[in-house]
């Protein structure tokens, strides 16, 4: 399944797209890698564990033009789709989320257009993670092109809980059982449960550690 392609112009519009898109994930991986270097730096310790990026698929993308009552045109999978490009921070802790976010709402040249905090209200499913729309210039050779990016931060045990969701969702195609559904709720507390006491273990030795220095 693939976006409408009329004329040749169209196909080389679509190809700029990708290539704007993916400039961009490079953009904003590139800065998350020097904040998390710069942290390490000054505070000898590295608040993001690994990052992940995608672009979305040309069909996962018709699918939601098609969901929202849109037409399968390069415009409107501009326009309409945020998350064509989404990038995923995993961090340790529920702390370093808040830390995270806070160092990428500072860069001059990123511009945040929405937030959802699904820890704070998490999702019906149990879902929990932090979600930032952003902009960030693309630098051509004849024009800049603000485009966006999904960003989503959450702790490593967040993320294996979403992925299995994801497995589940899918699986099921959105109708799972409702034994297993409820089973993930009870996971999803369990995971909370866990980056709670992870996080006051941490701060418990990190104190320790600050009254021997």
């Amino acid at each position: 399944m693939e976006l409408k392609i009329e004329r040749d112009s169209d196909i080389e519009s679509w190809m700029e797209v990708t290539l704007v898109y993916n400039s961009a994930l490079k953009q904003i991986s590139t800065k998350l890698e020097i904040l998390n270097d710069e942290f390490q730096h000054v505070h000898r310790y590295n608040p993001i564990e690994h990052i992940k990026s995608r672009i979305k698929t040309s069909e996962s993308i018709v699918k939601k033009l098609r969901r929202h009552g849109y037409e399968s045109t390069i415009q409107n999978m501009v326009q309409y789709v945020n998350d064509i490009a989404g990038i995923r921070v995993i961090c340790s802790f529920t702390s370093d989320i808040y830390r995270i976010a806070d160092m990428i709402r500072n860069q001059s040249d990123i511009r945040v257009i929405s937030i959802k905090d699904y820890i704070v209200n998490p999702k019906p499913s149990g879902y929990k993670s932090y979600h930032m729309l952003v902009t960030v210039p693309v630098y051509l050779s004849d024009r800049i092109i603000d485009a966006k990016v999904e960003i989503q931060i959450r702790t490593v045990a967040m993320d294996f809980w979403a992925s299995l969701e994801h497995k589940i969702h899918y699986k099921f195609e959105g109708n799972a059982p409702a034994h297993i559904k409820n089973e993930l709720i009870d996971c999803a507390r369990m995971v909370a449960e866990l980056d709670a006491k992870m996080l006051s273990l941490n701060e418990e030795v990190r104190n320790i550690d600050q009254r021997k220095d």
